[in-house]
């Protein structure tokens, strides 16, 4: 879906933001963008929809050169989320997330039921005639994402989207985009400078290094078992072992089985996860009960223990 061929950027301060860069993102696929400040990450965010032009490369969309695209219409067709949201403060919440589907020409019936099935869709619906200081960071946040996805973009642009808000609301509105990402399968770039929000969120991370270059691509497991570069490995820490555990999922596969009947071995006190929940919360129940229950639903598939739980690691490559 975006390719980005040898791109580079050069201020004319003579600031290196981005060194020949060589990228892909799948279509579907949530790519987030991590390093340290200086890395280039907004910039090569700021390069799909041409707030910013390459001083080199080129940047692909579908197969086709932005830098031929009108800019006008390019930003129509790609939604933008940044940090804060950067809702119209003198527009109502439904005529925030009306902007882009009424640039589009869409007709008065159509925008008003997209915007009514956008603010359902954050979970906002009744907020319509709201203005954006009478609601929270959060609330606030998720009628950014709503007006990025009102025109229905293939391709998203999601600058820091999460960064201006509280740690609670912050993991909330994770989770909760996640679960949005999951029903609409659109092509994600998001820039973080948060390792563990790169971990959780992508499908694919992008590691980045002073001056935009590329140290690492690969998913979350990979990157965090082995570090391409001494850069990653430092940039991700010493504690990226327990990162693993956030970001490897539980699947029936992976459930160790008793010898004796998993619902004899497990009484009622018994901690329980859900397949698909992140291995720590598995590993955190288990430091109290020596075991946890693995359900789908509420149906027990079985139940894991410390030694399940490393054999679960040691199949992953972990």
């Amino acid at each position: 879906m975006i390719r980005f061929e040898a791109v580079s950027k050069q201020f004319p301060n003579g600031t290196h933001a981005v060194t020949d860069l060589d990228l892909e993102v799948g279509e579907g696929e949530l790519c987030v963008l991590v390093g340290p400040s200086g890395g280039g990450k907004t910039t090569i965010l700021r390069m799909v929809n041409r707030l910013t032009e390459p001083t080199s490369g080129r940047v692909l969309v579908r197969g086709e050169d932005v830098s031929g695209a009108p800019k006008s219409e390019l930003r129509r067709r790609t939604g933008y989320v940044i940090q804060e949201s950067g809702l119209f403060p003198h527009l109502r919440v439904e005529d925030n997330v009306a902007t882009v589907p009424k640039l589009l020409g869409w007709d008065k019936t159509r925008v008003k039921q997209r915007v009514e099935e956008m603010l359902e869709l954050v979970g906002l619906a009744g907020y319509g005639r709201r203005y954006p200081h009478e609601l929270s960071g959060g609330q606030a946040q998720r009628v950014g994402v709503a007006r990025a996805l009102a025109g229905d973009p293939p391709v998203l642009l999601m600058d820091e989207p999460f960064g201006a808000v509280d740690p609670i609301a912050r993991a909330r509105l994770q989770d909760e985009f996640l679960h949005l990402q999951a029903q609409l399968h659109k092509t994600v770039i998001l820039v973080t400078h948060d390792v563990d929000e790169a971990m959780k969120m992508a499908d694919r991370v992008a590691v980045l290094s002073q001056g935009g270059v590329l140290e690492q691509y690969g998913s979350p497991a990979e990157v965090l078992a082995s570090p391409a570069t001494a850069f990653v490995a430092e940039f991700l820490g010493t504690d990226r072992g327990l990162r693993q555990l956030a970001v490897t999922l539980l699947r029936a596969s992976d459930v160790e089985v008793p010898g004796i009947e998993a619902s004899a071995a497990l009484g009622p006190e018994t901690p329980r996860v859900q397949v698909g929940a992140p291995l720590k919360d598995a590993f955190s129940a288990m430091l109290a009960e020596g075991r946890v229950g693995v359900y789908e639903g509420e149906e027990l598939l079985g139940a894991l223990t410390p030694r399940g739980l490393v054999e679960a690691l040691r199949r992953q490559g972990q």
